[in-house]
């Protein structure tokens, strides 16, 4: 899937119950790269903005407040990080749910979303594993940006639909929270 498509998934896989969200980068030879991306979550309302601080999922939180949304300690198969969504456990006031990647600044030196050689994120059924959606690589376009906005799950009608995001953050995590109304 390219950046702005979308996919209605309940739609698509009847009696789907949850997902994976799973990001696989590759940093090439630049470790410490690779060791400072970090995945966000955050469950919005409907102004696009996280409903407390409480639902925004990170490595100092792993679990949402409502226990809907959870970071998985050790990702699985060629993913960098995975996020698993109960679909049915997701509160009525939470309309989407972004996923973002960023570079954690925290050992010095400017890395940027632009010097990875891939990134991709997949959608995995959350019964069973089995793959139901991947991105095209979503380097190609990024330079400067230290934070991403990757895929969200958003509501349509009684459905659950993803679509690609692809938006990058030159302000890293001040503009992803700017813009999602949270403290991080």
């Amino acid at each position: 899937m390219a950046k702005g498509a979308n996919v209605a998934l309940t739609r698509e896989v009847p009696g789907l119950k949850g997902v994976v969200i799973g990001v696989d980068w590759d940093a090439g030879a630049e470790r410490f790269l690779h060791d400072s991306l970090t995945l966000l979550t955050v469950l919005c309302g409907s102004n696009r903005k996280a409903l407390t601080q409480d639902h925004v999922v990170h490595f100092n939180q792993m679990v949402s407040s409502d226990l809907s949304t959870a970071h998985v300690g050790q990702a699985k198969g060629d993913d960098d990080a995975q996020v698993e969504v109960d679909l049915a456990a997701v509160p009525q006031d939470v309309e989407r749910i972004v996923f973002v990647l960023y570079v954690n600044e925290g050992g010095g030196g400017r890395r940027t979303l632009g010097q990875l050689r891939k990134l991709v994120v997949r959608v995995l059924n959350l019964d069973g594993g089995a793959s139901l959606i991947s991105t095209n690589d979503l380097v190609p376009g990024l330079s400067g940006e230290t934070a991403l906005s990757l895929v969200e799950l958003y509501r349509h009608g009684g459905d659950w639909k993803l679509r690609v995001l692809g938006a990058g953050y030159s302000d890293g995590l001040k503009g992803v929270a700017r813009d999602f109304g949270v403290h991080l």
